[in-house]
């Protein structure tokens, strides 16, 4: 599996524990989903820092995608609020984190380039 097939299997984890929590207040039988999930969700994410993908990307794509689909399935399956204003910050979140991994690869391909010339 691709570190990216992990990455986001553990954001499916996380989301789906996320949001077993908030179901677990009425049926307490969800907890143990809550904690599988979790569970599982930080196995993958140690999966994919093993396949070598660098910590503050890993980190914080799984954070910026799992509070997106948190916010967005909590708004469909709970009927909570999903404002404009909210989108600008799930927008804002993600774009970071989109510029925290342009950076680590120009970085990473720097460090290759100096490499590849002390050789």
């Amino acid at each position: 599996m691709t570190r990216w097939m992990l990455l986001a299997a553990a954001i499916a984890c996380e989301v789906t524990a996320s949001l077993s929590l908030k179901g677990a207040l009425d049926r307490p039988a969800l907890y143990a989903v809550v904690a599988a999930g979790y569970l599982a969700s930080f196995v993958l994410l140690t999966a994919v820092l093993r396949q070598g993908m660098p910590l503050g990307v890993a980190y914080g794509i799984w954070g910026a995608l799992g509070v997106a689909a948190t916010a967005g399935l909590s708004a469909v399956l709970y009927d909570e609020p999903f404002t404009s204003v909210m989108v600008l910050g799930l927008v804002l979140i993600v774009g970071g984190v989109l510029a925290v991994e342009m950076g680590s690869h120009a970085a990473q391909s720097r460090a290759h380039a100096d490499e590849s010339g002390a050789a």
